[in-house]
């Protein structure tokens, strides 16, 4: 039998490509507007931009995390890349293939080389469907193989992601949370995708299963050389698992850099704000007593701030700030952050806010 989900301790993320390689994904200026119905004759449209000018590349066989809060556009920008929203302006490119521009059969073929993993274990599948058609179900879909081969193959992707052969048989409620999951990573990696977004994969299982599936798709990774996008909210689980970090606010993406260099020196004031709540043992009381506290909500995506989109809830925020968008800017080598008060100092970047200190 199959061991039972037990606590383990994640792995280490994949050695990133060397930054010379091609990437795998580039994504250029991407915008996503949704228009919503006039609330009357003499009222304008209203354009909801739930991605507005989102720019990055991921490296073959390395992990890009895209974090923030909740409604701040990870998924939606996850899912404009697999074409799964529709895109209002801007490229994705896989590889060779202009993602933005195929339509009809060339975008048929072309879904064999990206797949996601749903957040949800349980309402992502179908509670009719046994294990093993659900994972046959890509294959089927895109008519890769022969019959034959496709039952050899979801054989061979249940002992990949450690079920059983005769599990096959069984229907989503026979799992559990931490094997349904592994259900659907099978069936995300049936039509040998170089490409699999991540939606928030652990985020619905109990705490002790979580570095399971983490260390599954770290091995994954490792064997078959593939590049994950991960969205998340979990800082904790984007740096055991990421090679470089992306924090999106109300759409846009306010720094990117690589994991060391963002957990070791976050620049944004809104990336320090979520660093401080990430819990820790040493010092935890004195650090939470400390931790940034951010008042107020985001503004609407339907009428957003002409200037710095989080000016309006930043502790070290100035007039220019409300006024002035600032431009995503290189400070350190890969490190990228949108924020007129990062300063150089002898050639360092400097944060304007800092994480309270651990004693």
């Amino acid at each position: 039998m199959t061991p039972r989900d037990t606590p383990a301790t994640p792995a280490t993320p994949a050695t990133p490509a060397t930054p010379t390689a091609a990437p795998l994904l580039q994504v250029q200026d991407l915008n996503v507007h949704f228009p919503r119905p006039k609330a009357g004759w003499f009222k304008p449209a209203e354009v909801v931009r739930a991605v507005d000018g989102v720019s990055f590349s991921i490296q073959r066989g390395t992990t890009l995390a895209l974090v923030g809060e909740s409604g701040s556009g990870k998924t939606t920008t996850a899912l404009a890349v697999m074409r799964l929203a529709p895109i209002t302006a801007g490229q994705v490119k896989l590889g060779d293939a202009q993602l933005d521009t195929l339509q009809g059969e060339a975008l048929r073929l072309a879904r064999r080389r990206f797949q996601i993993i749903f957040q949800d274990p349980f309402s992502s599948l179908n509670p009719r469907e046994r294990a093993g058609a659900a994972v046959r179900a890509p294959l089927d879909l895109m008519q890769v193989g022969t019959p034959e081969t496709r039952e050899a193959r979801v054989a061979e992707l249940f002992a990949q992601v450690g079920l059983r052969p005769e599990q096959q048989q069984l229907f989503p409620h026979q799992f559990s949370g931490g094997q349904r999951q592994r259900i659907n990573i099978a069936r995300a990696l049936a039509t040998n995708p170089e490409l699999v977004v991540c939606d928030e994969p652990v985020s619905a299982l109990d705490i002790a299963i979580r570095a399971q599936i983490l260390n599954l798709l770290v091995r994954l990774q490792k064997e078959l050389g593939l590049t994950y996008l991960f969205i998340s909210h979990d800082m904790a689980v984007v740096e055991h698992i990421c090679d470089e970090i992306a924090v999106m606010y109300l759409g846009q993406i306010v720094e990117r850099a690589p994991r060391q260099a963002f957990f070791a020196n976050p620049l944004h004031p809104y990336s320090v704000a979520l660093m401080s709540a990430v819990p820790t043992v040493q010092g935890g009381r004195s650090r939470a007593a400390q931790r940034i506290k951010l008042s107020g909500d985001p503004p609407s995506p339907i009428n957003p701030p002409p200037g710095c989109r989080f000016a309006g809830r930043c502790p070290v925020a100035e007039p220019a700030c409300s006024t002035e968008l600032p431009p995503l800017r290189e400070l350190a080598p890969q490190h990228w952050v949108r924020c007129r008060r990062v300063d150089l100092v002898n050639h360092l970047p400097v944060a304007p806010l800092k994480l309270p200190q651990v004693s």
